[in-house]
């Protein structure tokens, strides 16, 4: 998933539009995809970008080195704080992972300045993105259990009704979302089974987990469904957005 962040991120902020030299303030920002694109895109004052992960937070100061950047350790419940608000908060493929949504984004409006902005994006796992629903109903027909780890039933808030109706409850105004589409590019189909590998999500644990007859029999069935005379492989991904104005 994460060769596809940072082009998504560039796409939400331009969809934002935001006005130059805001203060922003990103939550859940990971390895800092979406801070990288308000700092290229959005000209902004400053950005105080956190996450929970140490790790995470590490990786992106080492490869971010900007001076309006300041990266912190913080949990959803305890966001940094900024004299007079943040004109900007944003949250970038998080709302999905949270306990719960409307805390989150509760928290997220105690830290925005008077009629700021407040915006979030998830990827549309339901119908958007191909290189993982043919996973998963590969993984299905070979395995029926695996429907549980399946994240087109596991995340329901991942679509534009349903993300539309959580802002709205916050008290948000002016609150619009659209569809962010993309092409998912893969040189080969190893290219595209690879990350399948990884341990990291999932589909690469479910992967993991599998012996290597079971393994491959995937693997197989993806080849002839995806590419079975080889060559290039383009699927599609696309991500719902969210914004509103605050009280």
């Amino acid at each position: 998933m994460g060769r596809w962040s940072r082009p998504l991120a560039r796409a939400f902020v331009g969809w934002l539009e935001p006005e130059a030299h805001a203060h922003w303030l990103d939550v859940g920002c990971g390895t800092g995809a979406l801070t990288a694109a308000i700092c290229e895109l959005g000209k902004p004052a400053s950005v105080v970008a956190c996450d929970p992960s140490g790790p995470f937070v590490e990786a992106a100061r080492t490869a971010l080195p900007d001076k309006r950047v300041a990266f912190e350790l913080a949990r959803g419940e305890y966001l940094p704080e900024r004299e007079g608000g943040f004109d900007v908060v944003v949250s970038g493929l998080v709302l999905n992972f949270v306990a719960d949504p409307e805390r989150a984004l509760a928290n997220m409006l105690e830290r925005l300045s008077p009629r700021g902005k407040v915006a979030a994006y998830v990827w549309d796992y339901a119908e958007g993105l191909q290189f993982l629903g043919s996973f998963w109903e590969e993984a299905v027909a070979l395995d029926p259990g695996a429907a549980v780890l399946d994240e087109r039933r596991r995340f329901p808030i991942c679509n534009g009704e349903a993300l539309t109706a959580l802002f709205r409850a916050a008290g948000l105004s002016n609150v619009e979302s659209t569809r962010l589409d993309s092409i998912t590019p893969f040189m080969s189909f190893d290219d595209y089974w690879e990350p399948f590998l990884g341990r990291t999500g999932p589909a690469p644990s479910y992967v993991a987990a599998l012996d290597r007859e079971r393994r491959e029999q995937l693997k197989e069935r993806l080849r002839q469904r995806l590419l079975p005379d080889g060559g290039r492989l383009e699927l599609s991904a696309s991500a719902w957005a969210v914004r509103g104005l605050g009280p």
